[in-house]
């Protein structure tokens, strides 16, 4: 049962990854790659995992993709963007996405409902977390949150030129 489980989570976060590349909309290629998160902490939990499971969503599916979620609300495209907000809206943009989700959900439910734990013995205690992270690989968690901050400023200086580049076109 929890081979099914597991390659079920796996074709869910590759499908909605490879979603999340090929979409040219900003905002549904964020709700795929926020799936394809969740599904992510799925099979964490399901390797015997849980509490990498619990910083894959609190961290990634929560805080990180909430700042995506800021740099595309400040990159808003002024009187088509609010058209286009408007189409997002619509119940035919969140039936994929939500679908997902659901059967996300409902495999969790089933693993954590189980009689049987899908968590080994030898399970990753926070503290062998905090101590791999902190330790050896204290250099490549600072060289993420540099890259990370980079590429938000560098988000936020190319959104600004284009739009003092489109408000000069339109005074002209």
């Amino acid at each position: 049962m929890e081979l099914i489980l597991f390659y079920l989570a796996a074709a869910i976060s590759l499908g909605t990854t490879l979603m999340a590349i090929t979409r040219t909309n900003a905002a549904h290629a964020l709700i795929y790659f926020i799936i394809s998160l969740l599904a992510s902490a799925v099979i964490f939990f399901l390797v015997g995992a849980p509490f990498a499971a619990v910083l894959e969503v609190i961290v990634y599916a929560g805080a990180i993709m909430v700042l995506f979620v800021f740099v595309i609300m400040m990159l808003n495209l002024g009187e088509a963007g609010q058209r286009q907000e408007q189409a997002w809206l619509s119940l035919s943009a969140w039936i994929v996405p939500a679908i997902l989700a659901a059967i996300l959900l409902a495999e969790m439910v089933l693993v954590l409902s189980s009689s049987e734990t899908p968590i080994p013995a030898q399970s990753v205690t926070p503290k062998q977390v905090g101590e791999s992270l902190f330790g050896p690989y204290i250099l490549a968690v600072e060289i993420a949150s540099m890259l990370l901050l980079a590429g938000l400023v560098g988000a936020y200086h190319l959104g600004r030129r284009y739009l003092e580049e489109t408000r000069e076109d339109e005074g002209e």
